[in-house]
């Protein structure tokens, strides 16, 4: 999904007829009649076609006077990642969103810290996303912030603070603008969690190799115990002290526990933490592009779930923000370069099921060679 603008809408209404779950997350679909917008999955009754328009983002529902369906819950849908890697600009722009970059800053800052100007920023959020960055931002908070009340047992104003809203006030005016009722008025009794800290559960999209993900955090050195992964959290990095423990429940989610002493801290945190499981991949749009090398085709049918382990912190970001997201695109291995091109945006993937099959660069150019001879 390249443009915005390409959506076949056609197509979008017939995977909201089946409900299909594939599309979760790469469309939403906007309801004229009532105003609302939900996910594909929705368990409503499904409208009549002329009544249903369907947009690339929630941020573009939104943006467009459409508020978030309280059945469907879009803040429970995975991230859409089967676009990313067709714009590493809008890759990287929403990575540092993500982590707060427009709770204080203006997009002419954020376009500074991209090294693009903020026209082109704003052509670029308009033709991927159909929405502007300060309406991807402001829907980063309403869904996060949506995320916080039906999880956790916060109160309101911890809640503004965590979600990255400037204050209570204005956590309040977005909430009534967006809902008609204020945010306390979505907090349903049971569904809340007495736990320490802020235990959140993360959507992603399977399969997903846990066992192979665990190896290789175990391998690097990272804090694994079983199935479960943490870190502690440092000032300087991670803007609080404290802890974070990431670990699968059921199929499709991930349970994150955050214990900081500043809640502010929450987004960049759970940035991070969807970065090291690469919890934004698409294994149907990976596994389609890898699959036409018929040397991956059968690799990755053995492991359609294999990601990409990232790091907490990317150096790059530490010295000059360039705000890289989870690793799509780039290999270790030079060697791999000229075959890979065929591979992109997921070279990296292919790099990682050669690695895991024992099949290196050296052995694939005389490979090729061994066929160019005969």
């Amino acid at each position: 999904m390249e443009n915005a603008h390409e959506l076949d809408q056609e197509a979008c209404y017939r995977a909201v007829l089946t409900r299909d779950a594939r599309f979760d997350g790469r469309f939403f679909g906007c309801v004229k009649t009532t105003g609302i917008y939900c996910r594909p999955v929705c368990p409503a009754r499904t409208p009549k076609r002329e009544n249903m328009v369907f947009v690339v983002s929630a941020a573009a529902a939104e943006e467009a006077g459409f508020r978030a369906c309280l059945r469907c819950r879009p803040e429970t849908a995975p991230d859409m990642g089967a676009w990313r890697g067709t714009s590493n600009t809008v890759s990287r722009a929403l990575t540092l969103i993500e982590a707060g970059a427009l709770d204080e800053g203006d997009v002419d800052t954020l376009a500074g810290r991209l090294g693009v100007g903020e026209r082109h920023l704003r052509r670029l959020f308009r033709q991927h996303l159909g929405a502007a960055p300060v309406s991807v931002a402001q829907t980063r908070r309403v869904l996060l912030a949506k995320a916080l009340i039906h999880q956790t047992d916060l109160s309101m104003a911890e809640v503004a603070l965590a979600s990255g809203f400037g204050s209570v006030r204005r956590f309040n005016e977005t909430f009534q603008a967006l809902y008609g009722r204020p945010p306390s008025a979505l907090r349903r009794r049971g569904e809340r969690l007495h736990v320490g800290g802020v235990r959140l559960s993360l959507p992603y999209r399977p399969p997903y190799d846990w066992d192979a993900m665990f190896e290789a955090l175990t391998a690097r050195g990272d804090a694994v115990e079983g199935r479960r992964w943490s870190r502690p959290l440092i000032r300087n990095v991670d803007g609080a002290d404290g802890a974070v423990t990431v670990e699968p429940t059921e199929v499709g989610w991930v349970s994150v526990c955050v214990e900081a002493d500043d809640l502010r801290a929450l987004p960049g945190v759970l940035a991070r933490v969807r970065r090291v499981f690469d919890l934004s991949a698409d294994p149907e749009a990976i596994g389609r592009d890898l699959s036409a090398d018929p040397l991956l085709r059968p690799l990755v049918a053995r492991r359609p779930g294999l990601r990409l382990p990232g790091s907490w912190v990317v150096p790059d970001q530490v010295r000059d923000d360039k705000g890289e997201h989870a690793p799509s695109d780039r290999l270790d291995d030079e060697t791999l370069t000229t075959r890979a091109g065929v591979w992109r945006p997921w070279r990296a993937y292919g790099a990682l099921h050669l690695a895991l099959a024992g099949i290196g660069g050296n052995q694939l150019m005389e490979s090729d060679d061994a066929k160019r001879a005969a």
